[in-house]
């Protein structure tokens, strides 16, 4: 059963990487956590391994979506340039932070998330453009937030660089395409920033590599490089207004089932 719901997490973790630019990592981490609760990890690492191992997951898939972006010619490759040395910095930052925020706290502030982006995606959509992309200290410090919160909790960054790339006037489906990029240096970053500070944990799950739990990572890239594409697919051919409206729902009732999991 685990398996099957690693499985299929994912598949939709996958598909949305490539549909909305979102890294699948808002999905992958509250699960995570449900699987690695009934598995009986603590608390104290149970946030930090679901977040360390959803980063794992987000290289891979970040790489697959890229691919199917970059068929179509949609990845900006100066913005992400110009805004990875930020996000580098940030990533590893966000690592360091999330070590030192105990477990229940670190789960909280993942719910407030949850809620923070499903409300974004319900009522705000993109926001209506209104500037250039800033110069090169602006490109950076916009990295350094986008990456420290991103890694922080576990994410591709998608939900603050899509917003920001579009404010700034790049097309919705350009915006999309290169936030899948930027999902990566994010991911790598993150990875490593979770495998060192959780190196010497003792209460985390068998076979896991500082905070990134293998047998989770496999289970589900295996089904997210198979569906990346398809997500990919998807945002050059149906608007996906709709399918943001039913993925916040879905993110309301995973946020309100982590605050409610004690």
């Amino acid at each position: 059963m685990e398996l099957l719901i690693l499985l299929s997490m994912g598949a939709l973790a996958g598909t949305l990487a490539g549909l909305l630019g979102i890294g699948g990592g808002i999905i992958i981490v509250p699960v995570l956590a449900l699987v690695f609760r009934n598995q009986g990890v603590p608390i104290d690492v149970l946030m930090h391994v679901s977040i360390g191992t959803s980063l794992a997951t987000i290289v891979v898939t970040s790489l697959s979506s890229i691919r199917a972006h970059q068929k179509r010619g949609a990845i900006d490759w100066s913005v992400f340039r110009r805004i990875t040395p930020g996000i580098l910095f940030g990533a590893l930052l966000g690592a360091v932070l999330a070590d030192a925020i105990p477990g229940a706290e670190l789960r909280t502030l993942f719910a407030i998330f949850m809620f923070l982006v499903a409300t974004q995606m319900m009522i705000a959509g993109t926001p209506a453009p209104h500037r250039k992309l800033p110069h090169t200290p602006g490109m950076l410090g916009a990295g350094v937030v986008i990456g420290t919160i991103a890694a922080l909790m576990g994410v591709g960054g998608g939900s603050m660089s899509v917003p920001f790339l579009t404010w700034c006037n790049v097309h919705i489906r350009q915006a999309v395409a290169t936030s899948a990029a930027i999902g990566l240096p994010i991911a790598v970053a993150g990875t490593v920033g979770f495998m060192v500070t959780g190196w010497g944990s003792e209460a985390r799950p068998p076979w896991s590599v500082g905070y990134v739990n293998l047998p989770a990572f496999t289970g589900i890239v295996v089904a997210s490089i198979l569906f990346a594409p398809l997500g990919a697919k998807l945002a050059h051919t149906i608007p996906p207004k709709l399918l943001k409206r039913i993925f916040a729902v879905l993110l309301y009732v995973l946020g309100i089932r982590m605050l409610l999991a004690g």
